[in-house]
């Protein structure tokens, strides 16, 4: 059942200001009334009337109008929506609002709301991709903002990449999907991805993993309300701006990053870890003409072991993961009992080959309770099973 009769919906400037009009058509088409904020910028792009039309209601845009001010102060008007979606979010008004300033409309509402506040980002892939952007979003993650996209494509600048604000229906099904949810306070650590271990300053050890499993589980747990940490190996995936994001290269820097995060519910060490690194790297590379060149290994750090083993701040659930080539059941079940984690999600990667790097994925699910074989599906349903269990097994503790 959806749960919003009301939305507060903030139109900025930029191109895609246009696609705020078919945003309020779905809205309103879905029996929710839209009131709108037209920024100065907004209004370059288009006309209150054609909003109003759309609506049904006014549109505010002054801050200090006495009139306004009577009929529904800016403190009223970040009251009475359920929810507060700013589309297009311009580089401007995502700035504005991380540094919390107050000097319009738009941005008074926001630091004045007590409701779950949305920002669909639009604009050029490079001012997207600044780091002043980018420490402006996670600023706006931290304040608990929800962002929706942006998307990949042809901008209306005439270049390409992310930076095209997310459609409207997409737009409309995410802010409803998350009313939907039922907020969890669960502090999750996830590790996904190969680590690489370097040979010399060109060659390196690694393996075939994408990561795709721990970031499936990244954000379904994100989308269920969960505050998501994950630590990852060197990948091409797309993530979430909501989730927590620290990128490594070696297993040795996996680990230590890990050491650093205390407070955690529920620990999934998905990550394809090297278990050994090259003792003593060339720094320089090595040539052909090298007769067999010796190689040193030295053993890295056990990480799940690391986790689980803690004797102050041992996560409620730590889950750790099991690539094998042979006995899998026995491999996984000795796994379990050696690192003392609680679950083992276990693979045969020589029957199913197109588990790492593909999009599916076949596990079998061991714990001290006994053992789940798990048909071969995506590994987005496979996280969604996964949340699900590890939800009702927090619930329970």
């Amino acid at each position: 059942m959806n749960n919003i009769k009301k939305i507060l919906l903030i139109i900025s400037g930029g191109i895609a200001a246009y696609k705020s009009l078919e945003l309020i058509r779905i809205f309103t088409k879905n029996k929710i009334k839209v009131i709108t904020i037209l920024t100065n910028g907004g209004s370059k792009f288009i006309t209150p009337l054609s909003i109003s039309g759309l609506s049904g209601e006014k549109v505010y845009d002054d801050l200090f109008s006495l009139k306004d001010e009577t009929e529904m102060g800016h403190i009223q008007l970040s009251r009475e929506a359920e929810a507060i979606i700013v589309a297009p979010a311009s580089a401007n008004i995502i700035a504005r609002t991380a540094h919390g300033l107050a000097n319009d409309l738009a941005s008074t509402v926001i630091l004045a709301s007590n409701k779950p506040v949305y920002f669909a980002p639009s604009m050029n892939v490079e001012m997207w991709k600044n780091p002043i952007t980018q420490k402006n979003i996670k600023q706006l993650i931290l304040n608990n903002i929800k962002i929706i996209g942006p998307e990949a494509g042809d901008l209306a600048c005439g270049e390409e990449g992310n930076g095209r604000m997310t459609e409207p229906e997409k737009i409309f099904k995410s802010i409803i999907l998350h009313s939907k949810k039922k907020k969890i306070n669960i502090n999750a650590l996830i590790t996904a991805g190969p680590t690489y271990e370097a040979i010399d300053p060109v060659r390196f050890i690694g393996n075939k993993s994408s990561g795709k499993q721990g970031i499936a589980l990244a954000k379904n747990l994100d989308e269920l309300g969960a505050k998501v940490s994950l630590i990852i190996g060197p990948n091409n995936e797309k993530i979430p701006s909501s989730i927590k994001v620290i990128n490594i290269t070696t297993a040795k820097e996996m680990y230590n990053e890990v050491t650093k995060i205390k407070n955690v519910d529920v620990a999934i060490c998905s990550a394809a870890v090297s278990d050994w690194a090259i003792k003593n790297p060339s720094k320089t590379k090595i040539k052909k003409n090298i007769k067999n060149p010796k190689i040193n290994f030295t053993k890295n750090p056990d990480i799940l072991k690391s986790i689980a083993k803690r004797k102050i701040n041992r996560p409620k659930l730590v889950i750790g993961f099991a690539a094998e080539t042979n006995n899998l059941i026995n491999n996984a079940k000795k796994k379990l009992k050696e690192k003392e984690c609680d679950w083992i999600i276990a693979n045969d990667v020589l029957k199913n080959p197109d588990i790492f790097g593909g999009d599916k994925n076949k596990i079998t699910f061991i714990s001290n309770n006994g053992i789940e074989k798990w048909t071969k599906t995506s590994k987005n349903n496979v996280a969604k099973k996964l949340s699900k269990k590890i939800l009702k097994y927090i619930e329970n503790e």
